[in-house]
C-alpha cells in the first residue's frame, strides 16, 4: 500500500519551481526577482539574460525548470505563460572563520537562499 498522492501546491493553469539552495543572500536574490514578478516568460527570460546581477543566472535556470513543468507536466501553452509569482526566502547560513590579528578571529557568514517561481497561463486578450 502507497500513501496518497499530495494535492497540487498551485492551480489547474499554475506551474511551480522552487530553487533551494541558490548561494547568496536573500536580499540580492529578491532585487532580481522582482525584476520579473508580473512579466511574460518571453520578456523575463530576456531581461535575466542581459542582467548584470550574478543572482539572475540561478534564477533564470529556475525559470527555464518552470517553464520545462508547464509544458511537459501541465501541458500548458509556453507562449501564454506569465510569472505569477517570484517569492524569495532564507535558507541555510554557513558559519565560517577567519584568523585575524594577535589571536584572533572573525566569523564570516555564507548564506544560502530559495526562490520559488510560479507560472500561469494567461488567456490571450
Amino acid at each position: 500500500m502507497s500513501k496518497p498522492v499530495s494535492p497540487r501546491k498551485v492551480g489547474d493553469k499554475e506551474a511551480l519551481s522552487v530553487g533551494t539552495q541558490i548561494r547568496g543572500s536573500a536580499q540580492k536574490l529578491g532585487l532580481v526577482a522582482a525584476l520579473i514578478r508580473g512579466r511574460s516568460v518571453a520578456d523575463a527570460m530576456n531581461i535575466l539574460a542581459f542582467s548584470k546581477k550574478s543572482m539572475a543566472v540561478d534564477a533564470r535556470k529556475v525559470l527555464a525548470s518552470a517553464i520545462a513543468n508547464a509544458e511537459n507536466n501541465h501541458n500548458l501553452d509556453v507562449d501564454a505563460l506569465v510569472v505569477s509569482e517570484a517569492s524569495v526566502g532564507k535558507s541555510i547560513t554557513m558559519k565560517r572563520f577567519a584568523t585575524r590579528g594577535r589571536g584572533k578571529s572573525t566569523r564570516i557568514l555564507k548564506p544560502f537562499s530559495r526562490l520559488r517561481i510560479v507560472v500561469r497561463e494567461q488567456e490571450e486578450a
